[in-house]
């Protein structure tokens, strides 16, 4: 199957986040990238180079076999969306939580915007009751 070059750089994203190979960031991140992550993130808002370092390197501490495994993905003009599914096992603290040794499985989608041929925005929408559940500080389902 023959993919964008847009989409191809998204797969790159994905893969960096899997491996934690920040020297990618200015090939795949427009330099005035800004994130968009649900309000209840830690920060919700995250921009720039150092923005992406930031998320990469919290997520990778508190969960070092974190995987994202892209399911879907859709094009459109300057915008690309994946859904995915994350993974990992809570070795490391998490939003003040200690380590749990947990494995969590949470699904994640997030739309890309292009220009100059790299990601300069994104929006994010992931399950974070599911994660907390899974970490074992929220309520189970009734």
């Amino acid at each position: 199957m023959t993919t964008s070059p847009q989409v191809d750089i998204v797969y790159q994203l994905h893969a960096l986040w899997n491996n934690g190979d920040l020297s990618r960031i200015a090939t795949i991140y427009h330099p005035d990238f800004l994130a968009h992550w649900p309000g209840s993130s830690e920060p919700p808002h995250r921009s720039g180079f150092a923005g992406v370092e930031y998320g990469v390197e919290r997520i990778r501490s508190a969960f070092p076999d974190w995987t994202e495994t892209v399911l879907d993905t859709i094009e459109q003009y300057d915008r690309v969306v994946t859904r995915y599914v994350s993974t990992g096992t809570h070795e490391g603290p998490f939003w003040g939580i200690a380590p749990t040794g947990r494995k969590i499985r949470i699904e994640e989608m997030s739309i890309y915007r292009f220009q100059s041929g790299r990601i300069i925005e994104q929006w994010c929408l992931c399950d974070e009751l599911a994660r907390l559940r899974q970490l074992g500080v929220a309520l189970p389902h009734e």
